[in-house]
């Protein structure tokens, strides 16, 4: 098998002047013949001005690099697509799959014998697994990291948790405009993703979960030191891992993805977690279970104290053991004989893991913060193929609940609506978004985390149930039903709910009803017509993007990126 430079040759119809050709322009790099003998390191970099959780990766490529050279490699850093949460129209999750096929096609097209991928913002991390799995060459994950505490009026503050808890203060008039922008810059002080348990940390711990990433990179702080010797040693990794072929699809079987879902369980972590790792495995051929998912959550309690689930942050998860910790009281519920990017078994992780005398991050199973896992996936006539809830975020008294639905037919609709002190909406009831799913929107953007209708902000009520097809933050907190699927814009149920109509949640029970008779929802169906596209859908990526992608179920991918079933 070709490797290093003569790995996928150019194509001109002369194989030996295709390999003179590169290397007589990569010379003009300073080269020598040695250099260009070694294996080489492709390493993705995903830093721009527009991403502040990357702000650290020019150093991480650095030491990455040291680490490729002291084990007898050549680092080639190469550019990718960079998403930040914040800053991406209409929403990050659109752009995933495109960043997704972006890093899998330059993994295929330039010459490499491993790559490191470099990644932080919620929907980074996963594209670049999604398309480091389907490229399948050697591969190693190295996270950005979360940020620092910020604080104010000593008051420890998280991005972005306390940013949505002091946003609603804010709304209810607690707080004015003046204070609001003193606190915007004491919630992200330093470099680095959310310091709370969002989707960038929670997709971090899984993918150390995983084992594809070194034991300690889903929580060493991204201004830490420990974050630049990780850099290195993913480095030197990434050389091994060439040298002796372990790609991921020896280390992504469907007993690691186990493992994986049993930690985002544990950690009381993001909802988009399960979209985008039953991505990932759908890159590998393996269909995520709902069910399977749903019974792995009865069984395992929420041990990490962290926001929004908790109380405190990253770095006192990483300071208290990390992963590996978590692991450890984990392993009964895990198959421990699973492969790692160290070369070892994640027993061997857990093996290894520090013990911390006195910390209370990280708790044991019979002393758990939830009982019964993070997540839970409901059923019923309102989401026949599954809703999601995150019932470690959510109000106890509200898990069990029946109220009257106040719909909103889209987020432009709730965005005029919300805040009108005539709006007809009482604490009871139930706030209902639709036609905000992966092509409703289109995107899935993070708007199922309705807000609380100003008059009720200003009356004192901090949480009420709220249903939509869309996603939400993980860093959000609140009685939130997700994911409801199939999404209305395809015609799912919650396209026929109509203001007024009653709605039944139960939680332990794992039910979603609207409680109207089939005959009128059969009647509804039937005068339903879809929504138009929006503008611009007859062309380019949205045109794509619209013709391809798949439901929540199946991790909003793409349907021509999974393999032939």
């Amino acid at each position: 098998m070709a490797s290093g430079l003569r790995k996928g040759l150019t194509s001109y119809g002369d194989a030996g002047f295709s390999l003179f050709l590169r290397t007589a322009f990569i010379k003009a790099m300073g080269f020598t013949d040695d250099a260009l003998d070694r294996p080489i390191i492709g390493i993705t970099d995903t830093y721009s001005d527009f991403n502040p959780c990357h702000g650290n990766v020019p150093d991480l490529i650095e030491a990455a690099k040291r680490g490729i050279m002291l084990a007898g490699g050549l680092p080639m850093a190469f550019p990718t697509i960079s998403v930040h949460e914040s800053f991406a129209h209409p929403t990050s999750m659109f752009l995933r799959n495109l960043m997704a096929l972006d890093t899998e096609e330059m993994i295929r097209a330039q010459p490499m014998d491993a790559v490191l991928l470099i990644g932080g913002c919620d929907k980074t991390l996963p594209a670049q697994l999604m398309g480091a799995a389907s490229a399948n060459i050697p591969a190693i994950v190295l996270p950005t990291g979360p940020m620092l505490v910020g604080h104010y009026k000593g008051e420890v503050l998280g991005a972005c948790t306390d940013c949505r808890r002091l946003w609603a203060r804010h709304r209810a008039g607690e707080m004015d405009a003046a204070e609001m922008n003193e606190v915007s810059s004491r919630l992200a002080p330093t470099k680095g993703t959310c310091m709370v348990m969002g989707t960038a940390s929670t997709m971090a711990c899984m993918i150390e979960a995983l084992g594809m990433s070194l034991p300690g990179s889903g929580t060493a702080p991204a201004t830490h030191a420990d974050r630049v010797r990780l850099a290195e040693a993913s480095g030197a990794t990434a050389v091994r891992l060439a040298r002796e072929g372990v790609t991921p699809r020896q280390i992504l079987t469907k007993a690691a993805f186990r493992n994986a879902f049993a930690v985002l369980q544990a950690i009381g972590g993001s909802t988009n977690g399960l979209i985008h790792m039953t991505a990932v495995a759908g890159r590998m051929g393996i269909d995520v279970d709902l069910e399977e998912f749903d019974a792995l959550g009865r069984d395992v309690p929420v041990l990490v104290d962290l926001k929004p689930s908790g109380q405190h942050y990253m770095e006192h998860f990483h300071w208290a053991g990390g992963v590996p910790r978590l692991l450890r009281e984990l392993a009964p519920l895990l198959d421990t004989s699973c492969l790692t990017v160290t070369g070892g078994t994640l027993a061997g992780s857990i093996a290894a893991a520090e013990d911390v005398p006195g910390q209370n991050v990280i708790r044991t199973r019979d002393n758990p913060i939830h009982q019964g896992g993070g997540l839970a996936v409901l059923r019923g006539n309102l989401a026949p193929d599954g809703a999601l809830l995150k019932r470690s975020a959510a109000t106890a008294s509200l898990l069990r609940h029946e109220g009257r639905a106040v719909v909103f037919d889209s987020i432009p609709d709730m965005a005029a609506r919300i805040d009108d002190d005539d709006l007809d909406v009482t604490a009871d009831d139930i706030l209902v978004l639709r036609n905000a799913g992966p092509k409703g929107a289109p995107g899935m953007p993070e708007a199922g985390y309705l807000p609380i209708p100003r008059k009720l902000a200003r009356a004192g009520v901090k949480d009420m149930v709220r249903i939509s097809d869309a996603r939400r933050s993980g860093t959000a907190f609140g009685t939130i039903v997700l994911h409801a699927s199939p999404e209305s814009a395809a015609g799912g149920p919650l396209a026929l709910v109509q203001t007024g109509d009653r709605i039944r949640l139960d939680a332990d029970a794992r039910t979603l009803d609207l409680l109207v008779d089939a005959a009128e929802l059969d009647r509804r169906r039937a005068a339903w017509t879809p929504p138009l596209p929006p503008e611009g859908a007859e062309r380019g990526y949205l045109r794509l993007y619209l013709e391809q992608v798949l439901q929540a179920g199946q991790g909003c991918d793409f349907a021509f990126c999974r393999p032939p079933a």
